[in-house]
């Protein structure tokens, strides 16, 4: 936003030595009466000058602490936001409180995971936290939660892809529920989660335990499920009577990639789609109104904001502000519908193709959650690849699945429509596209302009068409994970985190498992 300056020049009339009305000498019997009708002008206008003048330094003394702010905000705004607002609601939080009854205050046990993944994108991060608070909560100890974290230590900003990024987010920021501090169902005796620092304040020396005495023959074994690796930390933890554990910063994760990159954390679904965790997880209020803002873009009002409380939704007069900082979940998912008529494309660009030749030179799987039974496509691994090294063919075919260039996404696009109107006929018909996806601009016209070729969409929108406020920006990928997790159809990608987090929230949704697809 342009700022303001707030110096004044006054206005400089040009000055003339002929008179407004000027005598001559062949006109000197009016003379009397024109200068008389000259000086009541003059007064008159004068008078006006004046009132003008006093308007006018009125509405800049009046408008001078607005333009200072905007020029503020402005300056302020260069940088991207560092959430002090959130991180001091998170350390406020009621249940940090001694004074509290069982099973919290000084009765309260807690579980901290210091050696929780960084430096990596939020769909990793999610997914890991989604387990350590299912642990936490199975084994009724306080989940210790700390912040979307890329580095631990230093300052305030990281560089990611050559532009600044908030190196810790404060998780209210992001999502909502059990995980960051809301209370759980009534009946359920697991005390309410905390903050890092509040950990650190009650529980100067806990036990500290190295993940290597649990996981050590369990991490890489692939006929070991993710299950019994949850079930064996069950058991090591019920049976510290200390109330403050903490995992060894320096350690593996509990429950790292290699299970969320196989089918082993299937094993896991019918714990997790039944835990609080999942069942009463939200997105945050800002997510939720970054949403509210741009679903315009995408979908008729009457089914963008139905499932939104009221205070939420947007209307002419805003009656009350937003509350930006909660942690108790604002719509939870398996109350969440769906968008009709959206179809939702998960498209990843840039940096990814490097990652998507590593995968095929590994030959890796999709990611575990992407590949639940009941959906219909599925990815066949190679078998004569791996190791580093791979075959052309092979590549190619990674690539399709995982890098798809326009000419295959039209392609796939134009099968999953002919799967839909098989299954639904014209009931279910999709009219509308969102792309989430990183993509540079120019590339994505030229998807915009292929896919407009395929039908006459209502709107084609990307990520890049979304308009963000400041805090909203950093966590964009949030956004449109529900904007994933509520379309109609959603084309993912299988190797990618974020897209499982998404397949993950729509089988909580029960979503039919035709609409979700992948490349």
């Amino acid at each position: 936003m342009q700022s303001f300056k707030l110096s004044f020049k006054g206005n400089v009339y040009p000055r003339s030595d002929n008179s407004t009305l000027p005598l001559s000498n062949s006109d000197t019997r009016s003379s009397l009466s024109r200068f008389s009708l000259t000086r009541r002008c003059t007064r008159l206008l004068m008078g006006l000058i004046l009132v003008c003048l006093f308007l006018f330094f009125s509405r800049t003394k009046a408008t001078a602490p607005f333009r200072l702010q905007e020029q503020s905000l402005a300056e302020k705004h260069s940088l991207p936001p560092l959430y002090e607002e959130y991180h001091d609601y998170e350390r406020h939080l009621p249940q940090h409180n001694l004074s509290l009854p069982f099973p919290e205050g000084r009765d309260a046990k807690f579980f901290w995971a210091a050696n929780h993944v960084t430096i990596s994108g939020w769909g990793n991060a999610m997914q890991e936290l989604v387990m350590n608070a299912a642990l936490s909560h199975v084994t009724k100890r306080s989940f210790v939660f700390d912040n979307f974290t890329w580095e631990r230590d230093g300052p305030d900003y990281s560089t990611f892809n050559g532009k600044l990024i908030p190196t810790r987010i404060p998780l209210s920021a992001i999502i909502s529920g059990p995980i960051i501090g809301s209370s759980f169902p009534p009946g359920d005796a697991a005390p309410r989660a905390v903050s890092r620092e509040y950990f650190k304040k009650v529980c100067p020396n806990p036990t500290i335990i190295d993940s290597w005495v649990v996981n050590e023959h369990l991490r890489l074994d692939d006929n070991v499920p993710a299950l019994e690796i949850f079930e064996k930390w069950v058991e090591r933890l019920n049976s510290i009577d200390d109330p403050c554990v903490e995992i060894r910063q320096e350690s593996y994760q509990l429950f790292e990639i290699w299970l969320f990159g196989s089918r082993r954390i299937l094993s896991m679904w019918p714990i997790l789609s039944k835990s609080p965790i999942l069942t009463d997880f939200s997105w945050s209020p800002l997510i939720y109104q970054a949403y509210a803002e741009n679903a315009h873009l995408f979908t008729p009002t009457s089914s963008s904001f139905g499932f939104l409380p009221s205070f939420m939704r947007p209307s002419a007069q805003q009656q009350t502000p937003t509350p930006l900082h909660d942690v108790h979940p604002v719509v939870k998912s398996k109350e969440m519908d769906t968008i009709p008529g959206l179809l939702a494309l998960h498209i990843r660009r840039g940096d990814f193709a490097g990652h998507c030749s590593h995968l095929a030179n590994w030959s890796s799987n999709w990611n575990g959650f992407n590949q639940f039974s009941a959906l219909p496509d599925k990815f066949k691994v190679p078998t004569d690849g791996g190791w580093g090294v791979t075959t052309e063919a092979n590549t190619n075919m990674y690539f399709k699945a995982c890098f798809p260039t326009i000419e295959q996404i039209v392609e796939k696009v134009r099968n999953v429509l002919a799967d839909q109107r098989r299954l639904y006929g014209s009931v279910k018909e999709l009219k509308s596209i969102y792309v989430m996806t990183n993509g540079d601009v120019e590339w994505l016209q030229q998807l915009k302009e292929a896919l407009m070729r395929v039908k006459k969409w209502d709107a084609v929108v990307t990520s890049r068409d979304m308009k963000l406020s400041w805090e909203a920006k950093p966590v964009a990928q949030a956004v449109d994970m529900l904007i994933g997790q509520r379309a109609q159809v959603l084309i993912g990608n299988g190797f990618s985190s974020l897209t499982s987090n998404i397949v993950m929230l729509r089988m909580l949704m029960d979503i039919p498992s035709e609409d979700t697809r992948f490349w």
